[in-house]
């Protein structure tokens, strides 16, 4: 590089260093080495508003990094997402039945010997699990809707918000309104770093079978029959 352009290409430099520009940004404009620039801009001397000033553009730039960044990944997730749905097209009644129970195994109430004649009862805060389970009550147990009862679990601070609890969990069970009469409060202050807690909040949903104490004897023995094939 001939002398005359190497001393422009440094006064260009520390110009752009007064006038606050990052390193990263200068050599956009100056096209030389890193260890070069460094060299150059070691004995520059800066005030304090000039240092402020370079810190705030390196936040800035640190935080438009962090935003592409960010949109990068979530682009991406959705991707993963829309082509993993694409790969579920229906659903079998036998995939429905073990799809059951499977969700029972996890979550449903099982009979112990110092708790004989339970009944089925399935209890979760998925308003798409609750749905997927009274469907395969419906369809696979071939269990009447009128022998389904619908309890509804919910924090006492949360009182004001039993209506659009109860909305929201008759939309997703379509069953009525006033199928929801059994309605519990959870004692305490509960804390939470939900973000919207409020408004995603709508307690949780027990799902009771009447006079079902043969079903969840059946239940576990397909249970037993899953775990035997596992093994």
């Amino acid at each position: 590089m001939p002398g005359s352009i190497k001393v422009d290409l440094k006064d260009k430099a520390v110009n752009l260093r007064w006038k606050g520009l990052t390193y990263s940004e200068i050599l956009k404009e100056v096209p030389v080495a890193k260890s070069t620039l460094s060299l150059w801009l070691r004995d520059v001397g800066l005030s304090k508003r000039q240092i402020q000033k370079i810190t705030e553009r390196k936040i800035r730039a640190a935080h438009k990094g962090g935003e592409v960044r960010k949109r990068a990944r979530l682009f991406l997730s959705q991707k993963i997402k829309e082509e993993a749905a694409k790969e579920i097209t229906s659903m079998s009644k036998r995939e429905l039945w073990l799809m059951g129970v499977m969700l029972y195994w996890a979550e449903g109430s099982k009979e112990k010997e110092n708790n004989p004649g339970l009944g089925v009862q399935f209890t979760n805060s998925d308003p798409y699990m609750i749905r997927l389970f009274i469907k395969w009550l419906v369809e696979i147990c071939e269990i009447n809707r009128n022998d389904i009862i619908l309890e509804l679990y919910i924090h006492e601070n949360h009182r004001d918000n039993i209506p659009r609890a109860v909305n929201h969990w008759a939309k997703f069970t379509e069953f009525p309104k006033n199928s929801f009469q059994h309605i519990y409060f959870k004692k305490g202050n509960p804390k939470t770093k939900r973000k919207n807690a409020e408004d995603s909040y709508y307690g949780i949903v027990r799902i009771k079978v009447k006079s079902s104490s043969m079903l969840n004897r059946k239940i576990a023995g397909w249970i037993n029959g899953v775990i035997n094939c596992c093994r």
